[in-house]
């Protein structure tokens, strides 16, 4: 009889373990992946080119840190098949939009800086380009491309976790409308 207890208070024990486990890893992943909507996480990065792209920490008292413009955030690979093939419609997007408000930041996470380079080489991308190993974590990025597009006041106002035709007319009139 004794032991029949000390059997059932164990098994309630190991199910709310496991209960509080699944929950815990349930949170960590649910918080560390940014949707549509969230407020995204803030960042300094230095592109390629010299000049400083910054989401600032609190928002939106800080929002001319970032002048007021719509970013476009897009992480990607040069490995990346459709990463390859957005960047044509991506530099002309930002070519097309730039002067109007539209700032394009393409974060790769090349450990290779022969193949990033090679990539830049050949590409000419029109936008801002760096390459960085933890950013892509604070968004729950892990399979690229993915694209946010980023409020000047620092909402995450959609996501693509694919690879995007950035001419397509849905999506420059989404753009133009933002702007």
């Amino acid at each position: 009889m004794q032991r029949t207890k000390i059997d059932g208070w164990i098994r309630i024990g190991l199910c709310a373990l496991t209960v509080a486990l699944v929950f815990a890893i349930y949170s960590g992943i649910h918080e560390s992946v940014v949707i549509a909507g969230d407020s995204a996480p803030a960042f300094t990065i230095t592109a390629d080119n010299g000049s400083t792209v910054a989401l600032p920490r609190s928002w939106p008292w800080e929002a001319a840190k970032f002048n007021g413009k719509l970013l476009v955030l897009n992480f990607w690979a040069s490995w990346c098949q459709p990463c390859v093939e957005e960047t044509p419609s991506l530099s002309r997007l930002a070519s097309e939009f730039g002067p109007k408000g539209l700032v394009v930041l393409a974060i790769s996470v090349d450990r290779d800086e022969k193949a990033y380079n090679a990539f830049l080489q050949k590409f000419h991308p029109a936008f801002l380009t760096a390459r960085d190993f933890k950013l892509h974590e604070q968004y729950g990025t892990y399979m690229y491309p993915e694209t946010y597009i980023i409020s000047p006041d620092g909402k995450v106002l959609q996501k693509f976790a694919e690879g995007v035709d950035w001419n397509d007319p849905k999506i420059t009139e989404y753009i133009a409308s933002l702007l």
